[in-house]
């Protein structure tokens, strides 16, 4: 049966692949777009496009209310990388809250993208796991949003929280690998932090898009999921296969060196963020098909020309559409 989705942040790395990915399932879809740009561009995609942006909760409830379900991705990454991450974060909750609120009462769903970097850092996540106290790379203000709109599973919402690995890559990824092969080719040295043991999370960007899809169409209220395919790649591996396409030696960078030589990239480097799927893999039958993180690393097209050096990713998670 055809139902009315709307999508926040539609225009980004993960949304852009996630309207396909509805259209082809039968959903009809309206897209919240800030600029002409990201209009024309989800309007050439087959969507609705319901203009405003996420500061806007008048645009976001009315698009809500004529849904019958909600997926939001969007996060005002531009204002976290100016360095007002708490701005960002305030921005998410309130427009967190105006969904919740407009689909309140319905049963109808409301799915929203989360990191899995709220988790406790050394031990392997499930969905089990709140989110800790002292996450990984400091950002606890980021569970704050996924509490709030797991919260409205008590007020008539199914709503759920698909939660994110440290890296959703594919071709055309502007993000932490992309960041990674510029600072390489800048240093000329592929780096990694200490002995490399620590452990990164991954997910295809098409594998991402499919999850977010289940769990409109099947996820119980309250749910939190994992959109994780490779469960933790050390961070050495992934040095050497950009160090062996870029024939650049591969070199630790001690633990006290890494801001100086990886800049705003190196808590993520650090992070030892590894996360278990298989409850979400046995709740919605998803399964990831798409090469791993390594093997599409592999495939070279990261290094066809000089990536951008800006991390724009949906798992922190880019695209204010």
């Amino acid at each position: 049966m055809s139902t009315r989705v709307f999508v926040t942040g539609a225009s980004g790395w993960i949304g852009s692949a996630l309207i396909p990915e509805l259209i082809s399932a039968g959903h009809k879809v309206t897209a919240l777009a800030r600029s002409d740009a990201s209009a024309a561009a989800l309007t050439k995609a087959g969507a609705l496009v319901h203009r405003g942006d996420l500061d806007d909760l008048d645009a976001l409830r009315s698009a809500a209310q004529a849904s019958d379900g909600v997926i939001h991705l969007a996060f005002n990454v531009g204002l976290a990388l100016s360095g007002d991450f708490q701005g960002a974060v305030d921005a998410d909750l309130r427009a967190v809250g105006a969904l919740g609120e407009a689909l309140t009462g319905s049963g109808r769903p409301l799915v929203m993208a989360s990191v899995t970097l709220v988790l406790e850092p050394g031990r392997v996540g499930t969905e089990a796991d709140a989110p800790s106290p002292e996450p990984a790379v400091g950002l606890r203000v980021r569970s704050a949003p996924e509490q709030a709109a797991l919260s409205f599973a008590s007020r008539g919402v199914r709503s759920s929280a698909v939660r994110l690995p440290t890296t959703v890559y594919g071709d055309g990824d502007h993000g932490f690998l992309a960041a990674q092969i510029a600072i390489a080719r800048a240093r000329g040295v592929s780096g990694f932090i200490g002995d490399g043991s620590n452990r990164w999370p991954a997910v295809h960007r098409l594998d991402a898009a499919h999850a977010f899809l289940l769990a409109l169409e099947n996820a119980p209220a309250g749910s939190r999921l994992h959109a994780v395919a490779d469960e933790g790649v050390p961070t050495r591996a992934i040095a050497e296969v950009i160090g062996r396409h870029l024939e650049l030696p591969v070199l630790s960078v001690p633990a006290g060196d890494a801001t100086e030589h990886f800049g705003p990239l190196a808590p993520f480097l650090a992070v030892d963020n590894p996360a278990s799927s298989a409850l979400t893999r046995d709740l919605l039958g998803w399964q990831p098909t798409r090469p791993g993180l390594i093997d599409d690393l592999g495939e070279g097209h990261y290094f066809a020309s000089r990536p951008a050096p800006a991390a724009q990713r949906e798992g922190l998670h880019g695209g204010t559409s």
